[in-house]
């Protein structure tokens, strides 16, 4: 296991990560002049990179959704989804390396003195039919993102935000008119699945019309995405001619592919590939450090994770340093029961927990849950899932509790179980703990993998946004994640490397990029040598 110091030598971006508006008390200082800085993050640290050239076909493989797959933006929960609507849309502002909001079409935006009301200024920036982006567009893609009939991901996140009192007051420029005080309000506009669309625009499988690096070509749910590039893209056109997106869901495939030259980019390999590749040296190896939750989820709502006992008994079964070691691979560190270690107000003055299968079983006897039987639902589909699930349930047999592993389809696991089961396997990417709490664990959010519901811990997060001063944030942040570690539904037991593969030929990707962040499958900005 790796040490925390040793972490943040290794990522000093977990260092200083924090919101744009941390600290600051006045609207003058939350006012942000936008720039691009897409090239800040891109090096790779590495001088035989030499000069980006122009040309040829990048080839991507992700782990996809099947048949299901869409090209909605709105829709999106997959990491291939993700890195195919960064390509084909924009958002107003998405999250550098180290999670402050960074500006992207929003060119700037400033707050009032209440932080109730917002002017954002939109970039010159088109559509790929050569249209502007417009107020309009803005508002109605919010709009739709909003609708209470949906059930798109980023709905919680623009819950503060009175959508029927915003409004466009020019062409380039929307008042956002907040229900109340919010002063980490650029975190809305990066957050998952905020991407801009077209004013009216419904259908986005047959020929979807962004504003991103890359236009649409062809579409193959479950199979294949290819693009072109950009030649107008307001932050400059890529350096590729086109981009496919490849969908392999078997880490072999994609390793495979890789080593046999079908594809120039694997995402997500396990921690074990990783380490045989590097040292043979054959294909690159990029490490995003420690950027991966990996979570057992516990359904709040149901028997028997309805009871609070049984869920602190299960948080005392884990032996994480084992869960880490086996699966994956020693690659990462022990959680602790909360998402976004080493982030800004992570409340990492909460003990480590440890195993205590004694405690574990004497919870379970006040529960009246002696003998317990749980189904682990789990699948290959991400990398670790199965080891952690064969090893937490030798880990819960110690303790007297019956664990069956059942394996779930790679092509609809995430679908699955968002309603279905009582316990899961689960990992996030990077966002900041504002966000995962907004888009996971409130009351409306459509996300909710533990269908944790409590008003009260609601009111704390709406408090939590409309107060100015940070360490008051911080102390409201402490106690919705001191009620989490408690009582919550997340089992966090370790936090991975989250490890891609690039052709000896790939250059330009970028190497302290959390997933979800900016840079992360930034294909713009990569080029073929």
């Amino acid at each position: 296991m790796t040490a925390p110091h040793d972490r943040h030598e290794r990522f000093p971006a977990l260092r200083r990560r924090g919101f744009l508006a941390a600290g600051a008390a006045g609207a003058g200082a939350l006012a942000l002049a936008g720039c691009s800085g897409s090239g800040a993050t891109q090096d790779t640290g590495d001088k035989a990179d030499g000069a980006p050239r122009r040309g040829g076909r990048l080839r991507a493989a992700f782990a996809g959704g099947g048949a299901a797959e869409t090209l909605d933006p709105h829709l999106g929960n997959l990491f291939a989804d993700a890195a195919r609507g960064k390509a084909l849309f924009d958002k107003l502002a998405d999250y550098a390396a180290d999670l402050p909001a960074e500006p992207r079409l929003a060119e700037t935006w400033e707050p009032n003195a209440a932080l109730d009301r917002w002017k954002v200024t939109l970039r010159q920036a088109d559509f790929h039919d050569g249209k502007p982006v417009t107020a309009a567009d803005v508002l109605y893609s919010y709009r739709r993102i909003a609708d209470p009939d949906k059930a798109y991901r980023a709905r919680a996140s623009l819950e503060p935000v009175d959508l029927t009192a915003s409004r466009a007051t020019g062409e380039r420029t929307v008042e956002f008119v907040l229900k109340r005080p919010t002063a980490e309000f650029p975190n809305v506009m990066a957050a998952f699945g905020t991407y801009i669309v077209q004013d009216g625009a419904t259908s986005f499988d047959r020929d979807p019309v962004g504003s991103g690096p890359f236009e649409f070509v062809s579409f193959t749910p479950g199979r294949s995405t290819v693009l072109r590039r950009n030649d107008a893209y307001w932050d400059g056109a890529p350096y590729l001619d086109e981009l496919e997106f490849v969908v392999a869901n078997e880490e072999s495939a994609r390793i495979n592919a890789l080593l046999g030259g079908q594809v120039e980019y694997a995402h997500e390999l396990t921690p074990a590939t990783g380490r045989a590749h590097e040292k043979a040296g054959t294909i690159g190896i990029v490490r995003l450090r420690n950027s991966a939750m990996q979570a057992f989820a516990m359904k709040t709502d149901r028997p028997p994770f309805d009871d609070p006992l049984v869920r602190e008994a299960f948080f005392h079964i884990a032996d994480r340093a084992e869960l880490v070691a086996g699966a994956l691979s020693g690659a990462g560190e022990q959680g602790n029961d909360l998402f976004g270690k080493g982030y800004e107000y992570y409340a990492d003055e909460l003990p480590q927990r440890e195993q205590d299968l004694n405690r574990a079983r004497r919870l379970l006897k006040r529960a009246g849950a002696e003998g317990l039987k749980v189904t682990l639902d789990t699948s290959a589909v991400a990398a670790g899932f199965t080891e952690a699930a064969g090893i937490f349930r030798d880990q819960a047999a110690r303790a007297g509790v019956a664990v069956e592993v059942r394996m779930g389809s790679k092509d609809s696991y995430w679908k699955d179980i968002l309603d279905s089961g009582t316990l899961c396997c689960y990992r996030s990417g990077a966002m900041p703990i504002e966000s995962h709490i907004s888009q996971r664990l409130l009351t409306g959010s459509t996300t909710n993998a533990t269908k944790w519901q409590d008003k009260k811990f609601d009111a704390l997060y709406q408090q939590a946004q409309s107060t100015k001063d940070k360490a008051g944030r911080a102390a409201l942040y402490g106690r919705m994640q001191r009620q989490l570690h408690a009582e919550g539904g997340f089992l966090v037991w370790g936090f991975g490397d989250w490890i891609l593969g690039t052709a000896p030929n790939l250059r330009g990707v970028a190497r302290e990029a959390p997933a979800n962040t900016l840079d992360w499958a930034r294909f713009d900005k990569v080029w073929l040598a």
